[in-house]
């Protein structure tokens, strides 16, 4: 009967944790609804599992599935959002040189939306692909870079919002 309590802390803390991780995501990305929605059940599942704990506070064994399940919930929670892939990102690319070109046709082909500047590097002038996409297309994004361009610098920078544009996932809607 104890080990069925120490397992539902456990359970409960991985629950709550993760909702929280994903629910912050949401927030940062503005979408509060939903993440309202979650922290309602993300704070009943915590205060059931702290009340377990409360209960009997000089019990170690409660506390220690206690932060287990929190540890636990971190690790689950950043893998559920991974999957979601929830947002939007915008990459920079400087390919290398003589790549540019190439690379903006081999994009540009497959749908994104693709702008180019002109930078200044350390070793003379860069053009630099600025491409926006969601977050759950970038896999592939990335992998047509690496087929085309391997030896580009990219970043990848997380956007809060985007207005416009030319995204592949719209056009097959």
């Amino acid at each position: 009967m104890f080990a069925v309590e120490y397992l539902f802390i456990f359970l409960a803390r991985i629950c709550d944790v993760s909702l929280a991780t994903v629910r912050m995501l949401l927030v940062l990305r503005g979408r509060r609804y939903p993440a309202a929605c979650i922290g309602l059940v993300e704070a009943s599942v915590y205060v059931g599992a702290l009340s377990r704990v409360m209960k009997n506070i000089d019990d170690p064994w409660k506390i220690l599935a206690y932060g287990m399940g929190f540890a636990s919930g971190t690790i689950i929670g950043s893998v559920i959002e991974e999957r979601l892939a929830i947002g939007h990102v915008a990459l920079q690319v400087i390919p290398a040189e003589g790549m540019a070109e190439e690379l903006l046709s081999v994009l540009r082909t497959a749908g994104y939306g693709v702008t180019v500047l002109q930078g200044r590097g350390m070793t003379g002038p860069k053009e630099i692909l600025l491409v926006s996409t969601d977050r759950k297309t970038l896999p592939r994004l990335s992998s047509i870079i690496e087929e085309f361009a391997p030896d580009s610098f990219v970043t990848v920078l997380e956007t809060r919002s985007v207005q416009g544009g030319i995204f592949p996932y719209r056009r097959l809607k």
